[in-house]
């Protein structure tokens, strides 16, 4: 798998959340940004285990992603987050990562990996970015492929 590809397109499937009105658009990028503008969702580090399979024939890669919401005012920034970390809905990042997978028989974003999978949502607290302080989560987002790309 090509890691920089596989991170761009996983910010890409993020892209399509709609956010609560009032609220603008969620910045997702693909890389682990110098500042930030919120709510933005981010690739971070990226874990991974070769020879899944014998000869080179799937790694996986355990892909930590951060949200992150303003603090100005605490309940909008939570409730914020809240809707992007709901297991379903037009604001659930799970749900757009869902829709990334493809559909039976097809491959994962867009053809670069086999499959990905949002295993689970971690650490929703405060998080330090570039100084500032941010209401946040990770999540937890596997994606397995082919070694020899």
């Amino acid at each position: 798998m090509q890691i920089s590809l596989v991170r761009d397109a996983i910010a890409d499937a993020a892209r399509v959340v709609v956010l609560p009105a009032g609220v603008g658009k969620l910045q997702c990028l693909g890389f682990t940004p110098d500042s930030i503008v919120t709510p933005v969702f981010f690739v971070g580090e990226v874990d991974i285990t070769f020879d899944k399979t014998m000869g080179r024939g799937t790694d996986e890669l355990m892909v930590t992603c951060r949200v992150l919401a303003s603090r100005a005012d605490d309940r909008s920034g939570q409730r914020i987050l809240d809707a992007l970390l709901s297991g379903a809905g037009e604001s659930s990042l799970k749900q757009a990562l869902e829709v990334a997978r493809g559909g039976p028989g097809e491959l994962a974003l867009g053809g670069l990996a086999d499959d990905l999978h949002l295993e689970r949502v971690a650490g929703y607290r405060w998080y330090e970015h570039a100084g500032a302080s941010y209401i946040g989560a990770e999540l937890a987002v596997k994606v397995i492929g082919d070694g020899r790309t």
